[in-house]
């Protein structure tokens, strides 16, 4: 990235998962990097194990929540290295369930973090980025941002939300010389579901099989972002092979929309599967009770 000769990336979510993954892959290219989190031991561990001056790394305590938060940290950066190159908001979380059952709490926590995160990130640097003339802004979505399955309406919303940001920040910053990407990949090796909430233990497992049973790893997707910004990407998927159900939606709708139905129709019928299972443990766990402790009549 030869725009960018200071080498300045700021990183949100940067203490696990992705955000380490791409924050490592910085630093190996000879970034700068702005380490933020909540999670502050595993933050602070991870920077003094680099063991590197503070101007090539450093953590910072951020709550994508908190606006204060945000605005600490580019005043930290700001007295660090005196301006950003690329700012990168990968703060997020999980979220699973129906339309009618899911709870309002959880619509509200996931677009408060994924969604209105990144706004609140983009609020805060963009000024300085226009004032600089250069930068870029990478926000990460995911594939659900694009394609929408059932019982994961507001992790979708929030995800398509930064999609439509980004895109929207395009037209608002091109004529300022600074970049916008957003990031859409599909399942990988990550803790999202560990600290999700996603309702039924079931649907936890079945989601931590589908994180680990992915190609790629984190340090996968994070090269194919960095590739990608590097090239001066908008979109970027990392996993190809979700690349044909985007352009199914693009171009055939009706079949996408068919799909979709479909499923519907075998997420319900594994819903009734679990609920005969659970039934079927309570009745044993019940008999098991009634051998232990017999009724005398």
């Amino acid at each position: 990235m030869q725009r960018f000769p200071e080498k300045r990336v700021a990183i949100t979510g940067a203490a696990s998962g992705l955000g380490l993954a791409l924050a490592r892959l910085f630093l190996s290219r000879g970034w700068r990097v702005a380490f933020a989190d909540i999670q502050d031991e595993a933050g602070e561990s991870i920077v003094r194990s680099l063991q590197l001056p503070k101007d090539r790394a450093f953590y910072q305590h951020v709550d994508v929540t908190k606006v204060r938060d945000i605005q600490a940290w580019k005043k930290q950066i700001l007295q660090t290295w005196g301006g950003l190159d690329i700012l990168i908001n990968n703060a997020g979380v999980a979220t699973h369930g129906a339309m009618d059952t899911a709870p309002l709490e959880d619509w509200e926590w996931v677009l408060n973090i994924n969604l209105m995160g990144v706004v609140r990130g983009c609020r805060t640097f963009i000024p300085l980025f226009k004032k600089q003339k250069s930068g870029h802004v990478v926000n990460i979505s995911s594939m659900a941002g694009l394609i929408h399955s059932p019982e994961m309406g507001s992790y979708n919303a929030a995800k398509a939300g930064v999609v439509a940001v980004s895109e929207t920040l395009v037209g608002e910053l091109a004529s300022y010389g600074v970049g916008t990407s957003v990031v859409c990949p599909g399942f990988f090796a990550t803790n999202l579901a560990k600290n999700g909430r996603l309702g039924a233990p079931q649907v936890h497992e079945t989601l931590e099989k589908l994180f680990a049973s992915s190609k790629l790893s984190a340090e996968d997707v994070a090269e194919r972002i960095f590739n990608g910004v590097t090239k001066q990407d908008f979109y970027i998927l990392p996993h190809r092979n979700y690349r044909p159900l985007w352009l199914l939606k693009r171009y055939v709708p009706s079949v996408y929309l068919a799909s979709l139905r479909s499923l519907g129709k075998r997420l319900l019928s594994k819903h009734k599967d679990w609920d005969a299972k659970s039934l079927s443990q309570e009745e044993h766990e019940d008999d098991d009770q009634d051998h232990r402790n017999p009724r005398v009549a």
